[in-house]
């Protein structure tokens, strides 16, 4: 069996909320929930956070997560993830590389399982991703939760922060992408030799990229009510949750 490692990637720099990492959370930074959460699914091997900023690396030792620092030229998680990856000692003949989001501190355990599971099943897939169903139409117009439309065998068509598919009929579902990947270590050095490509820039989704490339991905159907911290204002959303 395939190890499985796990890296969070977390920049200090985001445009929209400038040190989400380390934001409170009812007595506990984001980063470190978030860590907590992907040591409690139990399915890693190794778990690291890969960060350009100092302060976030201290904050990660303190609360006992192995810190990997990388270049603030990072454009993405994922450009972090790679960089990471080449201060590490693979001996694995391929293992299972998770990208776990650091914005999404309550994912389930059966969505980081559902993920994995796919690579593990599916030996001729490279790249696995999770998606749930959309619930209302609020969620389908708003801009800061990534919509994903599937083919018939479950990978994906295209990624949007807009409405897709626009005017769905009966039998049309529309998915919510969770934004968690797990990759085979080959394909992931090869990603880092991808150049970035239009509607990677238009969407400002990186996943695009992959499929601009001509590589597919297989995503998992699950059920999941996490929601990402893209905001200061999602801060108190996410206490209203952990008070429950």
């Amino acid at each position: 069996m395939s190890k499985i490692i796990g890296i969070i990637p977390a920049r200090y720099g985001s445009k929209r909320f400038p040190g989400k990492p380390l934001a409170d959370i009812d007595g506990k930074s984001l980063l470190q929930r978030t860590y907590e959460n992907a040591v409690r699914c139990k399915i890693f091997d190794e778990l690291y956070v890969a960060t350009d900023d100092i302060r976030i690396a201290h904050h990660a030792e303190k609360f006992g997560a192995k810190a990997i620092m990388t270049s603030e030229m990072c454009p993405t998680g994922t450009e972090r993830l790679v960089e990471a990856l080449k201060s590490l000692k693979i001996t694995d003949d391929d293992p299972i590389i998770v990208n776990v989001q650091g914005d999404i501190p309550l994912l389930e355990p059966a969505v980081f399982k559902a993920v994995v599971k796919l690579l593990q099943n599916h030996p001729l897939e490279v790249i696995a991703t999770a998606v749930c169903p959309i619930e209302s139409e609020a969620e389908a117009d708003d801009p800061h939760i990534v919509k994903c439309v599937l083919d018939k065998t479950g990978h994906a068509m295209y990624f949007s922060r807009s409405k897709i598919p626009y005017s769905p009929i009966e039998g049309c579902p529309r998915y919510h992408h969770l934004g968690i990947y797990a990759y085979r270590y080959e394909f992931i050095r090869h990603y880092a030799k991808l150049e970035p490509t239009p509607l990677q820039r238009a969407e400002d989704l990186e996943q695009l990229k992959i499929l601009e490339h001509g590589f597919r991905i297989k995503a998992a159907l699950v059920q999941s009510g996490s929601f990402g911290i893209d905001r200061p204002e999602d801060i108190e959303k996410m206490k209203q949750v952990l008070w429950q």
